[in-house]
């Protein structure tokens, strides 16, 4: 009877005129909306320059001044010599950061949630600190210890009789590099959400399975792994949603011309072809195209996940 009501009140709700349900509710619309202009602003609002991908844009005569060109910036991206390398390079690259990534931060927070005491909190700072170091600091730290004088690795390295490697301009290097150093930066961080979800399990279950003799690995697999596994879910979608975009920053300060055959990504390529020389329209119809693949595993993974496990984000 107390569901029957609770819906008729809803569908009540539904039926009476905004006016009234500003009045009502307005404080919550009042506080929704900052977010709305935002969104709306700096989300929507640069949509409309999305037509500068299917024109020849020039800065002088303006975005619907420009003439129309349809598909052929996206032509000269799919027959460029590059595009193969680009795709390879960008694709395996999320792949390799997905696969080591995105359980480390899992396992962290699992950790940290069994820890007492005041250590908690010192491994927490530890462990959070690296976030906040800037991409052009990380860079410089990262050149000056692999550096093949004087960096601290070759110099261990040469202590037990290895020759010092330049690991900065050798390709093979270059992933685990750029890997290695983002899990050490982003894992405390990403951890956050998943303590704040491990904040939420129920201690009764944990008294209950410690009374029939469970051990803590025990618990933390069928009580603490079962009780996040939405919120994993959950984030694995929105990582696999942006699979194709990598932030360029990092990248960009990493690359040089030895490494250059597997550091060049789409959004390295877009920034030197498309905003280094002016070429706006094919760095847009890039992007636009970029974004189309984000989209397009976002819907699959969320499908798949509504399937398969009945958790999704819509």
């Amino acid at each position: 009877m107390r569901r029957k009501r609770e819906k008729g009140q809803a569908a009540l709700m539904g039926r009476r005129p905004l006016s009234v349900r500003l009045h009502r509710s307005g404080q919550y619309y009042l506080l929704l909306l900052p977010a709305f202009v935002y969104v709306l602003i700096f989300c929507y609002g640069p949509m409309y320059g999305l037509q500068i991908a299917f024109r020849n844009y020039k800065m002088s005569l303006g975005v619907t001044g420009s003439p129309w060109v349809g598909l052929r910036n996206f032509e000269m991206f799919f027959g460029s010599y590059y595009f193969p390398t680009l795709m390879r390079n960008t694709f395996t690259l999320s792949l390799y950061m997905l696969l080591f990534s995105f359980p480390v931060p899992i396992i962290i927070a699992l950790i940290i949630n069994e820890l007492k005491g005041g250590f908690k909190r010192v491994l927490q700072t530890v462990l959070y600190a690296p976030h906040f170091i800037s991409t052009v600091v990380l860079v410089g730290m990262l050149t000056i210890m692999l550096s093949p004088s004087m960096g601290i690795v070759n110099t261990l390295l040469c202590h037990f009789g290895a020759d010092p490697v330049y690991f900065m301009g050798d390709p093979g290097f270059f992933r685990p590099v750029y890997i290695i150093s983002g899990i050490w930066q982003d894992m405390g961080w990403n951890a956050i959400i998943y303590i704040a979800a491990l904040s939420g399990v129920d201690p009764a279950l944990h008294e209950a399975a410690e009374l029939d003799g469970a051990s803590r690995i025990q618990r933390i697999i069928h009580i603490n792994l079962p009780c996040i596994l939405p919120t994993i879910v959950i984030m694995l979608i929105m990582q696999l949603g942006s699979i194709a975009t990598i932030s360029y920053e990092k990248i960009f300060l990493m690359q040089n011309d030895l490494n250059l055959e597997v550091s060049e990504v789409i959004s390295t390529y877009v920034y030197k072809r498309g905003l280094v020389n002016n070429n706006y329209s094919f760095a847009t119809a890039v992007g636009l195209f970029n974004n189309l693949i984000n989209v397009a595993m976002l819907l699959v993974a969320n499908t798949v996940s509504r399937k398969v496990s009945e958790t999704s984000l819509f």
